[in-house]
């Protein structure tokens, strides 16, 4: 190594930092503080309820301007619940983020990504993500993968004086390249600039919301400003009255809620995974695993654990086995451990097989020269190195070669007894001698085998469980591996997965590929490509795909799929492209995730049934006052009271416990066909009783007959949640009825009637405006049992379920 890669000194770095030249790092969550409270402040939504409290406060009606409140409740709970899930993002990718390795004062030390500085030398080996852009000073067969920034799909292989970018991930190989760039001037800071680190990709849910307020503005800008026309166009009321009257209107038409519990949904969401050690990188991958019917899974690290236990060492040619590496087994046994100590020996950057190798053979003695080194490819399955050894002939050099015997071994009786030993679920390599050197074109030509190399595979004690979870919920489960096809059934098997006979890759016909991979369930031999194109093809079939991985040769499908599941312990590539991590490289954390999604997909439907109910009834009653050409029947403070006890509140309790409902396409069909007619009853029958209670003829003063119309809408309305917190519980029963007791206390007693400008006085027009409203419960229910029949989605009344239920 030159004297340049050992890098820079301590006093060279922190002059650098003094002179700014050091990796400052956009926040790592995609939002400051201050870009949090202004989302939250300055909405449309707040913008038109301020507008309203404005005009009322300039009628001097504190009472009636009480729904200002909900600017200050909306913006005060969106910021906390935003800056937790801050928190909680931030402090878990510190954990998960890419620590690149740095030379300073001639060693090498890990350091966070923002202690980098101009000029720093970086070491990087394979899975390393390339954090800042520079020039490559030293490789060792470095190969970079740069898919992600040119879509180039092979890897380019690095020589001292390539530039690197960030952005990109180590293949293959090792080597050391000096910061060009930092902070904003990297590549990989100009993408992000244009698109957040967390960034909202496509979601279902939230496209269903933004088409839902759509169609509310529609609604919302004719019947306000038709209002505002039909209360001022006689010129008999006075200014108080008429502004009052209008803001009554149109307060319950702006569905205050349901953005603020969309996001706080969201964001309880990532704080709940947070305490699994479950990173969330983009927030609509919450619902999107809740989405999923197919989840492709790699075996090592997923289904089995990352890390290797050497078993034996089996010396083809004598049948004999030497257990333990013991180097008295035989010479040939003797020669092979000496060989793969040697051979482990020649990669800088070894991979767990190579650690478990090198942990059972340690390189004793002199090193052999190494000529020529391959290093491991997922693409070749081998990897190897030609020495210099004077015993080796008459050129002095000698070739060995690792890796799958399928590949290496071609027809020989050893690849036979491979595969034998694969189907016990033990991983198998072979060492053999190359006919090529590791550089010449087509290496390593024909192969004669030494030995195989066992290794014990540890499946996850918690990966049965979990793969029985997604069985149940009707979730597919494929297992992708690039090991030995008859191996990763074995391992299958033990965990009871319906897996058929288990596919070669190598043997699919392109013609056939997309129903070979429709049909069947466990795949060995598979390149990273073909795991790519496994996933395309699997979502051309219409299928929404999960890809769980944790290696090099995971990266591409994981980007390609629906929902990528990477494992904290992975590479730092696999973990950059996800849009999930699991920290705690538990594959059991993914059943909570999916109930995660189901919380929030579930719940906000719910939610948005009831905000859009509210505004359907409250533009509808407004058109009919329209039509009628009578003074609207309600005050702000009555529709507050109403939006608060029946929606607001309800809606955002609901919006928290867990939903075990699974995740359907079409949500914004589905509560649209139960919200606009529930709308329209709980409107009609607000309107009949008002009319009634006037005798057709609603006089100046109607604070008995709004009374009536309010009695009227309160229980259809009640009537709605009652149909929507369904299966009921204890919990939910009591969110349906206090709300009715607290109504009971606020018509019968003098003091809140006075408050609220109500007059319960007249027992005719209560016991009318009751009756009416019983009616209007009556057909919501009747709504509710049409729409549920008609969906083939029966709820049951009653099911008991606690409020805080552990999810999955």
């Amino acid at each position: 190594m030159s004297a340049t890669t050992l890098g820079l000194s301590s006093a060279e770095v922190d002059e650098r930092r003094r002179d700014g030249r050091a990796n400052e790092l956009p926040p790592r969550t995609g939002k400051t503080v201050g870009q949090i409270v202004r989302q939250n402040v300055f909405t449309r939504i707040n913008a038109i309820l301020f507008v309203l409290f404005v005009m009322v406060m300039t009628t001097g009606s504190l009472v009636n301007g009480a729904f200002g409140l909900l600017i200050v409740v909306n913006s005060g709970i969106g910021i906390v619940q935003e800056l937790r899930a801050k928190r909680t993002l931030e402090s878990l990718v510190i954990v998960g983020e890419e620590r690149p390795r740095v030379w300073r004062d001639g060693e090498l030390a890990e350091v966070a990504q923002e202690d980098l500085v101009l000029d720093d030398v970086v070491r990087v080996g394979a899975g390393n993500q390339i954090v800042v852009d520079g020039v490559v000073v030293a490789s060792d067969y470095l190969s970079v993968d740069e898919s992600n920034l040119t879509g180039e799909s092979d890897a380019v292989r690095k020589a001292p004086g390539d530039p690197i970018m960030s952005g990109s991930f180590v293949v293959s190989g090792s080597g050391d390249y000096e910061v060009t760039k930092v902070g904003a001037d990297s590549y990989a800071a100009k993408l992000a600039a244009e698109a957040s680190r967390f960034s909202l990709a496509h979601s279902e849910l939230q496209a269903g919301i933004n088409k839902i307020l759509t169609y509310i503005t529609w609604v919302l800008i004719p019947v306000g400003l038709l209002t505002i026309y039909s209360q001022t166009r006689g010129g008999v009321h006075d200014y108080r009255s008429v502004v009052l009257e209008i803001t009554g209107a149109l307060v319950p038409m702006v569905p205050e809620g349901l953005v603020l519990i969309t996001s706080t949904a969201f964001a309880l969401g990532v704080i709940r995974l947070g305490k699994r050690q479950c990173l969330v990188q983009e927030l609509p991958a919450i619902e999107g695993l809740a989405r999923v019917d197919v989840v492709c899974a790699d075996k090592t690290g997923t289904l089995t654990e990352n890390t290797l236990v050497f078993s034996e060492l089996e010396v083809i040619g004598d049948g004999r086995v030497a257990h333990e590496g013991a180097a008295g087994g035989s010479d040939a046994g003797a020669r092979c451990a000496q060989v793969l100590a040697q051979l482990v020996a020649t990669d800088p950057d070894p991979n767990a097989t190579a650690q478990a190798i090198a942990e059972r053979f340690p390189a004793e003695g002199e090193k052999w020269e190494v000529v020529e080194r391959a290093p491991f490819s997922s693409a070749t399955k081998w990897s190897g190195a030609t020495f210099a050894r004077p015993e080796a002939g008459q050129t002095g050099r000698v070739t060995y070669v690792m890796g799958a015997p399928d590949v290496l071994g071609g027809d020989h009786p050893a690849a036979t007894r491979a595969e034998e030993v694969g189907a016990t679920g033990r991983r198998v390599l072979m060492l053999g001698r190359a006919q090529r050197e590791v550089g010449e074109e087509g290496a390593p030509g024909v192969v004669t085998p030494l030995a195989l190399i066992i290794f014990e595979q540890k499946i996850r004690p918690d990966a049965r469980d979990t793969l029985e979870f997604f069985a149940e919920q009707d979730v597919e489960v494929k297992v992708i591996s690039g090991d030995n096809a008859a191996s990763v059934g074995a391992v299958t098997e033990r965990l009871g997965v319906e897996q058929g006979t288990p596919v070669d890759a190598r043997r699919i016909e392109p013609a056939d590929f997309a129903r070979t991979i429709e049909d069947n369930r466990v795949f060995g031999r598979v390149r990273p490509d073909q795991k790519q194109e496994m996933v395309k093809a699997l979502q051309a079939n219409g299928h929404t795909v999960a890809m769980t991985g944790d290696g090099v040769n995971d990266v591409l499908a994981l980007k390609d799929a629906d929902i990528g599941v990477a494992m904290g312990a992975g590479s730092a590539a696999t973990r950059a492209v996800a849009k999930i991590v699991l920290l705690d490289n538990r594959f059991a954390t993914l059943p909570h995730v999916v109930a995660e999604g189901r919380r929030v997909i579930g719940n906000i439907e719910r939610v948005a049934n009831l905000f859009l109910t509210k505004t359907i009834y409250s533009a509808f009653l407004a058109i009919l006052v329209i039509l009628a050409a009578v003074p609207f029947p309600f005050m702000p403070i009555h529709v507050t009271i109403t939006g608060w006890f029946t929606i607001g509140i309800p809606a955002f309790i609901l919006a928290l416990p867990p939903n075990h409902n699974r995740a359907r396409p079409n949500f914004v069909r589905r509560v649209l066909r139960f919200a606009v007619p529930a709308g329209v009853v709980v409107g009609a029958s607000s309107f009949l009783a008002y009319m009634v209670a006037s005798g057709w003829d609603v006089p100046a003063v109607h604070v008995q007959e709004s009374t009536a119309a309010l009695v009227a809408l309160i229980i259809p309305s009640s009537w709605v949640l009652f149909c929507i917190a369904r299966p009921l519980s204890p919990w939910k029963l009591a969110l349906v009825v206090l709300p009715l007791v607290g109504y009971g206390v606020i018509f019968t007693w003098d003091v809140t009637q006075q408050i609220f400008m109500l007059d319960s006085s007249n027992a005719a027009m209560m016991w009318t405006a009751t009756l009416i409203g019983v009616g209007g419960a009556l057909v919501v229910e009747a709504l509710w049992w049409i729409i549920r029949a008609r969906s083939a989605q029966p709820t049951p009344l009653w099911k008991p379920e606690p409020f805080f239920e552990e999810a999955a």
